[in-house]
């Protein structure tokens, strides 16, 4: 080892970092940390209640099964040959839909609740039929959804199965007034995220014969069974009443519908 050398290494002196390369560092870091605390984000949902899910199990009118990437409600008595493909709104438990969706399924109607990538329909890229697979005795589709997953519904309703769209607490983004389809939109008067207000200035980006239902006393979260969400008002009306005023509205639409 020289002279030189040794004086080298006892001067402390390292080589300096290409300022370039720390920051490219740095932004990598922070993205890492943005992926993963939103990956973290999207997987705490709002469950659904056990004593109502429970409710929609023990129905012998129904058979319940799940998939990977769904949930089939199936009438035991073969159905009426009618099927509807249920998004859930985002972070929202798929399960928290089954009792409020358990009166349709009795009356005939095959439901099938999606599972959302990430918990969130937006990014959601799967194609209708990935659900409309899992009952393909079914002849006469619809696609609905709760809150945005009723918004990545109105979006998914060009597919050529489908013959109607059904909204809870929602609207859509897209323009679907010119199309065929039957529609109906069920809101609540205490609604506080999609208000009576927003549903009705999106009322025209559906077809002219949209038929609208508000229910009296029902809020945001009243369409699922998942507890209480931030920024929605208080409901006065029961979960049993709330399923019973959807399958009221979901039957005179589809017996209308059918002509």
């Amino acid at each position: 080892m020289t002279d030189d050398t040794i004086t080298t290494l006892d001067s402390g002196v390292r080589p300096r970092r290409h300022p370039v390369r720390t920051t490219l560092i740095w932004i990598v870091a922070v993205l890492l940390v943005i992926v993963v605390g939103f990956l973290t984000w999207t997987q705490i949902v709002m469950l659904g209640e056990r004593p109502a899910a429970l409710k929609a199990w023990r129905n012998d009118a129904i058979a319940i099964r799940s998939t990977d990437h769904s949930i089939v409600m199936t009438p035991t008595d073969g159905g009426d040959g009618s099927g509807l493909v249920f998004i859930p709104g985002a972070k929202v438990d798929p399960y928290a839909y089954l009792y409020k969706l358990s009166g349709i399924a009795a009356g005939g109607t095959t439901v099938v609740i999606t599972k959302p990538t990430l918990n969130l329909a937006f990014f959601d890229t799967r194609p209708l039929s990935t659900w409309t697979a899992d009952a393909p005795d079914v002849t006469d589709w619809s696609v609905g959804g709760h809150s945005l997953g009723g918004v990545r519904a109105c979006m998914l309703a060009d597919d050529p199965a489908v013959r109607g769209i059904v909204l809870f607490g929602s609207y859509c983004a897209n323009d679907l007034s010119k199309t065929r389809l039957g529609a109906l939109s069920i809101g609540g008067t205490h609604d506080g995220l999609s208000t009576p207000a927003k549903i009705k200035d999106a009322a025209p980006l559906l077809p002219s014969n949209a038929v609208f239902v508000e229910i009296a006393g029902a809020n945001h979260a009243a369409f699922g069974d998942y507890g209480v969400q931030p920024g929605d008002g208080e409901a006065t009306i029961t979960s049993r009443q709330m399923r019973a005023d959807i399958t009221k509205a979901w039957s005179a639409f589809t017996g209308a519908d059918r002509g």
